[in-house]
Parts: structure tokens; C-alpha cells; sequence
């Protein structure tokens, strides 16, 4: 019994002595560190167990990222295996890493200099020579600021110019345009042996032009891009260098040659105005037109990729003379462009002959035109019709360049415009599209500086035959801006234009936007010809045609356009005539305009519509006013705010109706009015004084208000272009204001602290956010909601949830009303669903379970990269919605801030009982994550087809267009 007892009281003891000892024992703190990259190289390199493991292990390495801490070890490592390293492909890829690992952000890489360098001198293959200096490229690009560093590369760069190898020759060359200046000496070392002597300093241009004849085309080839490289560092290239680099424009190899166009151009735009002396003569010429000549001579080349370069270059060279670029039309060389003695020069050297007319022969003195053969060309004889050459190449892409740089040079002289017209009209008959189209875009380009004749109109309407929709909508555009000469012009491209009408239904919208345009800027060519289009007799009545029929109504729009601004010509209107004009304009009013119809009722309402030459300046102060005296409101729970805010917000909107140059700005203002009138109204609800369960009805209103606000501000930044960063800076402002309300109402509706402190964790992050985004806008925000939370932000981190509730309840009704700075010129994003038009009963039937296609063709306005924010929404009848992505090529840009969307969408249901309508309307996608003014935008991750097959990045979507209803019917299969 004792020993049992000694036994028990033993193990007692033993539990006791071993809980104290572990109570004293510290608790052991564990450090998790990355496993080390150098380590891991090592250790794979020194498994190799030949080059080319080695290499695997190299490759491998190289596609995994390295963090800026582990470079300078992993650099350490990789050093110390090519000292030990025999084989050329293994140290070519350990240089190659080593100006990889040189790009690692965070990283300097002038640690490395000395090792690079010093490997560099003691290497002897010229393949990983090559790859070394382009290391040390990538190094001195990363220190542009070590002016020391630099020069040790230059010099290095300088000692192994004469290297045999071609690469390393390039490598130095480039590292020379890259990095070299122009007040930094040179020497250039040979390699003759140990008594060699150095050469007297010289500068960078000397150096590079050197090897503008270096027997190795590819090396002729990288000395120009270097000279190129300092012209684009803003360094000045001598002008010595001209004759070097037209020398190489007869080059054979076709890299020289395409380098050598650009030097020339590069001169000619640095010294346009200096004389340089014409070959074999005492002639001068200026140096543009000299370079000008040789470049036309170069649209002549055996190679197609130097004609579309030259080509593209004569478009910008606008300094050059006037008979020089009227030559370019023309392949007889004309006399103008030979030197010929004047009058008083043949005099002079007859009176120093001592001979003198005889008077036997008539007009024996007279001068002669007839011009010697061999007298001297001032331009050569190759450049003479550089465009004709252009244009009739047998590469399309040369005759696109050559019509691109017509349009350019005829965009800024008006006599060349109107010699270059016959060319560009020929162009519409060119066998390629993408020809035809562009020969249209540059002929509207130039269309301010030209008048077309009958001919040339015939041959411009007869691509309205065209099956391409794009040829054919371009030309409608042509057409839009384009002077015609005589009112049989007029007739001829109307007859045209209905027959297009006929002939392709679809473009009915189109064409008649063409011949509103075409009435309104030849007003005295048509009224010649109104009795004739309208069917009127002087003592017969002629029977009323149907408004129904399109081809009518373009008569009338060509017609009411004209008369705007013809007074005489409502005189030669019929009774039928006055009341389909009043028809017209109810229901096309963006084509027919307001006419003074002296005697009819349409008059006074237009005259008080105040359509005038000032309406749009009275329109614009009465916009300014508004905001001014909105603007005078520092409270907007005052008596009677409220109702100016809506007084105001209605002026607005009607305003932006009225005046379409100023409706982005009007619609702008009044969404943010309402913005602020929402929010006002929230915070006078009662609920703020009511318990909880007794205010369900009115936390559901303030908290739709709250979720429309919210909407509302993001239409204000994604759908309106031209704001600036004031702007968006008030419109984030409001939305921190809806989200604390919001977020107040969440901590008085639900249970739960750790929902709740969640929810103010977020918002305080969207605070910092809008400090760091806009701090530069902060100054402009006194006494507003985000600057009272700012300056309360080192208390609110350390708040409880309950009590930042009350602290943004209060903020919220003590904040101060901003006031909106409007921007000078405001765009609102919208869509125009053309087809289809929603009006057919006709139901769409298909199989199903299978699927059919609706053709859908849209007008963009002012839409910003719609290939990416722009989609298509199919709402179906039973709630389900689809939203569909266009390709890319479905978007086209027929005229500047405007995009046409011609694309298909594809529907698919179960069976129906009977037809049913269908919505269709295009969305504007939008992220916060994207703004471009602060974030760069985030990269697509492109799928087979080119659609973006990640949505992650879009946090909502807008509509941008109205929804048009089809009618379809998915019938059951057949069994």
C-alpha cells in the first residue's frame, strides 16, 4: 500500500515538473524566407554535367521571374560559370541573361559594369562579342545618368569596331547612335599591334559616317540607323553627311537604300533652305528640292518596300517647290526644270562676240526655246512622274502610299489639289477595295481645295455600283463635302443616287444624309431645277406623289436644304409641297431644317425658336448663367433649392434637345444636378429620425436613391469625352458621397460588426485612393465631403465601426455643395441602331434549338475604343440576356468622331406559342480600373478569334443606344 502511494505521488510530482518546465521553455518565432534564385542556379549549374544540360538549365531559368533583391546573385553566380565555361552557346546565353536580368525593375545594374567589360575584352568569339555589347546596351540604357559609365561603353564600343565579324561591327554601331553625344571625344584604337597609334579625337557623326561604305551591307545598313538614332535623341546631324547618304541611294542591297530615303528625308527637313551644287555643273539648288528629286527618283525602285517608304515620305515634304511637285504628275521632263541663259545673258555673250544681227533673216536675235539635250537637269529625269509611277504600281501598297501623299501635299496647296483631281478620280476604278476606299477618304480630305467637273463626276458615281457597303457609304460621305460646277451635276449625281436607292435599300439613311448635305452647299445650282424635281406645272395641277416612297423623300430633302438658305425658292413650292414639308420635319427633323415659309404658320414658331447665327452664343451664356446661379447655393436644404435645382435641371435637358452642339454639355450638367438633388433629398428623409423596424418604406427609397446616384456618376465619367481632371475628380466625389450613404444604411439595416467593418474598410481604401489619384485637385474641394473625411482620416483608422456610421452621417449633411466647372467643349457617347428598324411585324422564324442570324448596323458618335467597350444585348422575353462582343473588323470609321458597326448576332430559344419581341441594344462597357487619365489600360488576353475571353476587367455596363424589338419565332422541330 505505501509503495502504491509512493508510486502515485511519484507520476503526480512528474506531470507537475514537466508543465513548469514547459511553461518556461520560450515559444519558438519561425522566419519564412524565399528560397534563394542564386542558390538554386548554382546548384542546377553545377549538376551539368555537359553545355548542353547546362543550357537546358539556362532556358529554364530564363522564363522564370526574378525578384529585384535576388538579381545581384543570380548575376554573381552566373559571372563565375562563364569564367568557367567552355562552349560558345552556353556563354551566349549567360550574356544574354545577363541584359535580361539588367531590365529587372529596382535593380541598378552599374555593379556589373566592370565584370561585363572585363569579359568582353577576353572574349573570342565573335558570336557572344556580339551578344556582350548588346548587354552592355541594355546597361547603358538603364543608366542614362552615369555620364562615366557611358563613356567606357563608348570606348569599348569605339575598340571593336574593327572587329571582323559583322555583328559585333552593328552592335557598335548602335550602341554609338544610343548612347554616343555630340561633345564627347573619341578615339578610335586599332588593332595593329602594340606599337599602334591612336587617331586625333573625333565626334560620334564622324565616326558612325565612316562606315557608311563598309563592304558589309548589313554593317552600311546599321551605321545609317545609328546616325538616325541621334537624330531621334534630338542631336543635330551635319549636313555634310548628305552627299554619303545619296551615294547609298543606289545602294544594291535593299536595307541600305530603304535607311538611305530616311536620311535624306531627315536632312531635308533639318536644312531645307540650303544651297548644295548640282553634279558635272555650277548650278545650286535648295536641299529640299535636291532630296526631293532623289526620293521620286526612289518610287521607281526595284524594290517594293523602299517605293511605299518613298512614297509615304514625299507626303511630308511640304517645303519643296511648286514646279518641282507639279513635275511629279507629269513624265515629260518640262523646260522649267533645265537651266536655261536668259534673254540678257544671250545678249551679253553676242555683244562680247562682236556680232550683231544682220536684219536679213525675220527674228534672227530672237531667243530659242529649243532647249540642248545635254544642258543640265535641276531635277533628275527618274523623278519626273513619281506619282503617275506611284499610282499605276503593280504593288497595291505602294499605290495606297502614293495616294496618302498626294492628299497630304494637296491638303496644303490648292493649285496642286486641283491638279492632282483626274489622278485620284482614277483611282475609284482601281481593281483592289482597300485602294478604292482610300482614293474616297483623301479625296473628302482635299475636297475644300477642289471643284468637280461633269466628267469627273461620272467617273466618282459610277462607284456607286459597287457591292461593298464601305465603298459605297464612303462615297455618300465624299459626296457630303464635295463642290460640283454646273446644276447639270446635280441632276446627275440625284439620278445617280436614287439609283442606289434602288438598288441597295439598306442605304436609305445614307443617302439621304448625302443629299442634304449636297442641297444645303449648291442652293443656286438647284433651284434652276426645282420644277423639274418636284413634278410642278405653272397652270396644271400635277398629282401628289407618295410620301411612302423614299426616293420622294430625297428629292425633298435635296430640295428643303437648298431653299434654307435661297429665299426665292419656296415661291415654286406646291400646296402639297408646304404640307409634306411640315411631315418631314415632325418626323425627320436631322434632315429637314427650319425654312421662313412667308404666309404659313410654320413661320412664327420657327422665328421664336430663335434659329439664328447667334442662337448658339445665346445658348451657351444661358448655360453659363444656369451654373452661375446654381452655383450661389452653398446649402442646398435652404428653402427654395430644391426647386431651382429642378427648375434648373429641366432647363437643361431642354436646352441639350434644342441646341445639338451643346447637348454633351447640357445632358453633363443636369446629371450632375440630379446627382446632387437625389442626394439632398436622402438626407432629409425621415428615416434619420426614426427607429429601425419603423422606417423599411424609407430605407428602401434612400437606397435606390443611393444605387441611381451611384449609376448616374459613372455615366458622368464613361460616357462623356473632353472632361478634364477637375471634372472627374467631382464626379469621384459624389460617388464617395453615395457610397457612405449606402454604407449607413447598411449599418442600420443589418446585424453583424464584422459586415459592417468590412464595409468601412472598403470605403476608407476608396478614400486613399482619391487622395493619391487627385491630389494635385484637392485645393478645389474646401469644405466638401472628401476633404472633411481627409482631414479626419487619423481618427478614423482607429475608430469602431459604429462610431464611423455617425462621424460619415454628420460629414454627410455638413458637406458643402461643389460647384462644376465646365469644360470648353463636351461629347456625350451615343448609338443609333439603324438595322433593324423594329417596324416590320414580319416574325423571324427559325428551327428551334438551332440558331439564326440578325443583321445589326449601328452609328457610334464620339465613342472611345469601341472595339473593346462596345457590345450587343439581346433581351429575350422569359428575362434571359445575352450580351454579345463584335469582332473587331465589324467596327469601320467613315468619318472622324463617328463609327459605323455593321455586324451579326446569332439567336437561339426553346419552341414559342406564338411570336414574340425580342430587345436589342448596344451597351458601353466600363471599368474604374481603366480610367485613362491615371491607369494604364489593362492588356486583353486575345483568344483564336480575337475576342477577349476574359471579363474580369468590366465592372458594369451603359446603354448607349435605344432598344429596337424584333419580332421572332423559334418553331418546334419536325419529328
Amino acid at each position: 500500500m505505501a509503495a502504491h502511494l509512493k508510486k502515485r505521488v511519484y507520476e503526480e510530482f512528474s506531470k507537475v515538473s514537466q508543465q513548469v518546465s514547459l511553461e518556461e521553455i520560450p515559444t519558438k518565432k519561425l522566419r519564412l524566407t524565399k528560397p534563394s534564385k542564386s542558390a538554386a542556379l548554382h546548384i542546377d549549374l553545377c549538376k551539368a554535367s555537359s553545355p548542353t544540360d547546362a543550357l537546358q538549365y539556362l532556358l529554364s531559368f530564363a522564363r522564370k521571374p526574378v525578384e529585384a533583391e535576388s538579381v545581384e546573385g543570380v548575376v554573381r553566380i552566373l559571372l563565375e560559370h562563364y569564367y568557367k565555361e567552355s562552349d560558345n552557346s552556353v556563354r551566349l546565353k549567360i550574356a544574354s541573361l545577363l541584359g535580361l536580368l539588367s531590365k529587372t525593375q529596382g535593380f541598378t545594374p552599374d555593379c556589373i559594369v566592370d565584370d561585363a567589360i572585363n569579359i568582353l575584352n577576353n572574349e573570342k568569339s565573335h558570336q557572344v562579342l556580339a551578344q556582350l555589347l548588346d548587354t552592355l546596351l541594355i546597361i547603358g540604357t538603364q543608366l542614362p545618368d552615369k555620364t562615366a559609365v557611358i563613356q567606357r561603353l563608348i570606348d569599348v564600343a569605339c575598340k571593336h569596331l574593327s572587329s571582323t565579324y559583322f555583328g559585333v561591327r552593328n552592335k557598335c554601331l548602335q550602341l554609338l547612335g544610343c548612347l554616343g553625344t555630340v561633345d564627347m571625344p573619341l578615339s578610335k584604337e586599332t588593332d595593329a599591334g602594340p606599337g599602334a597609334q591612336t587617331s586625333p579625337v573625333r565626334d560620334v557623326q564622324s565616326l558612325i559616317s565612316d562606315y557608311f561604305q563598309d563592304q558589309d551591307p548589313r554593317v552600311r545598313t546599321a551605321a545609317i540607323k545609328a546616325m538616325l538614332q541621334l537624330h531621334e535623341r534630338e542631336m543635330k546631324i551635319q549636313q555634310i553627311i548628305y552627299n554619303q547618304a545619296c551615294k547609298l541611294l543606289s545602294d544594291d542591297y535593299e536595307q541600305v537604300r530603304s535607311a538611305a530615303v530616311q536620311m535624306v528625308w531627315v536632312l531635308s527637313q533639318l536644312y531645307p533652305e540650303s544651297i548644295v551644287p548640282i553634279p558635272s555643273s555650277n548650278e545650286e539648288i535648295r536641299l529640299v528640292d535636291d532630296s526631293f528629286g532623289k526620293i521620286c527618283h526612289m518610287v521607281s525602285d526595284g524594290s517594293w518596300v523602299v517605293r511605299v517608304q518613298a512614297a509615304k515620305l514625299l507626303g511630308s515634304m511640304h517645303q519643296v517647290s511648286p514646279h518641282f511637285l507639279e513635275q511629279t504628275l507629269d513624265k515629260k521632263l518640262m523646260s522649267d526644270l533645265r537651266r536655261k541663259r536668259t534673254a540678257h545673258e544671250r545678249a551679253k555673250e553676242l555683244y562680247a562676240s562682236g556680232e550683231f544681227s544682220s536684219g536679213r533673216r525675220w527674228a534672227d536675235d530672237a531667243p530659242k526655246e529649243k532647249v540642248d539635250t545635254t544642258g543640265v537637269n535641276l531635277i533628275d529625269s527618274g523623278a519626273c512622274g513619281a506619282f503617275v509611277h506611284g499610282l499605276e504600281d503593280e504593288m497595291y501598297e505602294v499605290r495606297i502610299a502614293a495616294v496618302e501623299a498626294l492628299c497630304s501635299l494637296a491638303q496644303s496647296s490648292s493649285s496642286f489639289a486641283e491638279k492632282c483631281l483626274d489622278f485620284l478620280v482614277d483611282m475609284f476604278n482601281d481593281e483592289i477595295e482597300e485602294v478604292r476606299l482610300q482614293s474616297i477618304h483623301v479625296l473628302r480630305q482635299i475636297s475644300t481645295h477642289i471643284t468637280l467637273r461633269e466628267d469627273q463626276l461620272d467617273t466618282v458615281l459610277a462607284v456607286l455600283e459597287d457591292s461593298s457597303r464601305d465603298i459605297r457609304e464612303a462615297l455618300h460621305e465624299l459626296l457630303c463635302y464635295t463642290n460640283v460646277s454646273t446644276k447639270e451635276c446635280i441632276q446627275l449625281a440625284l439620278l445617280e443616287l436614287l439609283k442606289n436607292l434602288t438598288k441597295y435599300p439598306t442605304d436609305r439613311n445614307s443617302v439621304w444624309k448625302c443629299l442634304k448635305f449636297l442641297g444645303a452647299r449648291h442652293p443656286t445650282l438647284v433651284l434652276p431645277i426645282v420644277p423639274e424635281l418636284l413634278s410642278t406645272h405653272p397652270y396644271f395641277d400635277t398629282p401628289e406623289p407618295d410620301m411612302d416612297d423614299p426616293a420622294y423623300i430625297a428629292v425633298l430633302v435635296l430640295v428643303f436644304n437648298a431653299a434654307q438658305t435661297c429665299p426665292t425658292m419656296p415661291a415654286l413650292f406646291s400646296d402639297h409641297t408646304f404640307r409634306h414639308y411640315a411631315y418631314l420635319r415632325d418626323s425627320l427633323s436631322h434632315l429637314v431644317p427650319h425654312l421662313r415659309l412667308p404666309g404659313r404658320k410654320q413661320a412664327a414658331s420657327l422665328e421664336a425658336s430663335g434659329v439664328g447665327s447667334g442662337s448658339l452664343d445665346s445658348a451657351h451664356n444661358f448655360l453659363q448663367d444656369s451654373l452661375i446661379r446654381v452655383s450661389a447655393l452653398q446649402n442646398l436644404e435652404t428653402p427654395g433649392a430644391q426647386d431651382l435645382l429642378e427648375f434648373t435641371i429641366r432647363d437643361l435637358q431642354r436646352l441639350g434637345e434644342l441646341q445639338t452642339e451643346l447637348a454633351g454639355s447640357a445632358d453633363f450638367c443636369a446629371t450632375y444636378l440630379r446627382c446632387q438633388l437625389l442626394l439632398t433629398k436622402a438626407l432629409q428623409e425621415k428615416l434619420w429620425t426614426m427607429a429601425v423596424p419603423l422606417c423599411l418604406k424609407q430605407n428602401a427609397k434612400v437606397s435606390t436613391a443611393a444605387r441611381q446616384i451611384l449609376d448616374e456618376t459613372y455615366k458622368l465619367e464613361f460616357l462623356y469625352s473632353g472632361l478634364e481632371t477637375q471634372q472627374i475628380a467631382t464626379i469621384h466625389n459624389v460617388r464617395l458621397q453615395a457610397k457612405a450613404l449606402q454604407l449607413i444604411l447598411t449599418a442600420r439595416s443589418k446585424r453583424g460588426v464584422d459586415r459592417v467593418l468590412g464595409i468601412c474598410e472598403k470605403f476608407l481604401q476608396d478614400v486613399e485612393s482619391f487622395q493619391r489619384l487627385f491630389m494635385t485637385e484637392l485645393p478645389h474641394f474646401q469644405d466638401s465631403f472628401v476633404e472633411k473625411l481627409l482631414e479626419l482620416m487619423p481618427r478614423l483608422t482607429a475608430c469602431k465601426p459604429h462610431d464611423l456610421v455617425k462621424i460619415f452621417q454628420t460629414t454627410l449633411r455638413q458637406s458643402r455643395f461643389i460647384h462644376l466647372k465646365l469644360p470648353e467643349q463636351i461629347h456625350r457617347a451615343s448609338a443609333t441602331i439603324i438595322e433593324p428598324t423594329g417596324e416590320s411585324d414580319n416574325a423571324l422564324r427559325f428551327t428551334s434549338g438551332l440558331v439564326v442570324a440578325l443583321d445589326i448596323d449601328a452609328t457610334l458618335e464620339h465613342v472611345q475604343d469601341p472595339q473593346t467597350t462596345v457590345k450587343v444585348q439581346v433581351l429575350y422575353p422569359d428575362g434571359q440576356s445575352h450580351i454579345i462582343h463584335p469582332k473587331p473588323g465589324d467596327f469601320r470609321t467613315p468619318g472622324p468622331g463617328r463609327v459605323r458597326l455593321i455586324t451579326q448576332v446569332y439567336l437561339s430559344h426553346s419552341a414559342w406559342t406564338e411570336p414574340c419581341q425580342i430587345e436589342v441594344r448596344l451597351l458601353l462597357a466600363y471599368s474604374t480600373s481603366s480610367c485613362k487619365l491615371y491607369v494604364s489600360k489593362p492588356a486583353w488576353n486575345e483568344s483564336v478569334d480575337g475576342l477577349p475571353t476574359s471579363e474580369s476587367s468590366i465592372e458594369g455596363t451603359i446603354h448607349l443606344s435605344k432598344p429596337v424589338k424584333v419580332f421572332i419565332m423559334p418553331k418546334p422541330a419536325r419529328r
